[in-house]
């Protein structure tokens, strides 16, 4: 329909997903079909092992927020802020559409989320950690091994003057340190 843009609503978090349906069921009723076309939630799929298994979740990308794309009409307008869960439109008084370049990169990059699942610990080979945990507590030292699969990792650390592999750590028990650490 001609005169629908990108609208970003700001949302009682956690309830993103109640909203989305809320506006979407309703809009109907309230005769918003015609100028309220769809509701967005940016999610991605993350990937987490815990307790030695491995869980994939989908994850919010902007926790609090969610895209409307609608006619801006006074009706409309109401409409979407009187909706169950929604605290207002972005933008200083008057609601102000996403500049169309921005809403569609925004909408390339949620695509291309769609199908991939992403490592919620980001440890990389050659990263330097602190091991938070277990015997090599306060130790620093440096990833040599990444097993997302298993949420394990492997660290070299120096103990008296010698390297030490320390093998099987999980993931929550080393913490990422900036690169111009000590090790």
């Amino acid at each position: 329909m001609e005169g629908q843009h990108w609208y970003v609503i700001q949302v009682m978090s956690g309830q993103e997903k109640k909203v989305k349906r809320n506006i979407e069921e309703n809009r109907e009723a309230a005769g918003m079909s015609e100028l309220v076309e769809e509701v967005l939630v940016p999610t991605e799929n993350v990937s987490e092992v815990k307790q030695g298994q491995q869980k994939i979740n989908e994850k919010r990308l902007w926790p609090g927020y969610a895209l409307v794309r609608m006619v801006l009409t006074d009706d409309s307008w109401q409409y979407i802020k009187q909706s169950n869960g929604v605290i207002d439109f972005m933008g200083k008084g008057n609601p102000v559409p996403l500049p169309e370049k921005e809403a569609e990169a925004i909408l390339l990059d949620i695509q291309l989320r769609k199908g991939e699942v992403v490592h919620k610990h980001r440890l990389q080979v050659g990263n330097n950690v602190k091991i938070t945990d277990g015997v090599f507590v306060n130790f620093m030292g440096t990833v040599l091994e990444v097993a997302h699969e298993k949420g394990r990792v492997s660290v070299m650390v120096s103990i008296f003057g010698r390297d030490t592999r320390v093998d099987d750590l999980e993931f929550w028990q080393v913490e990422e340190v900036p690169m111009d650490a000590e090790v």
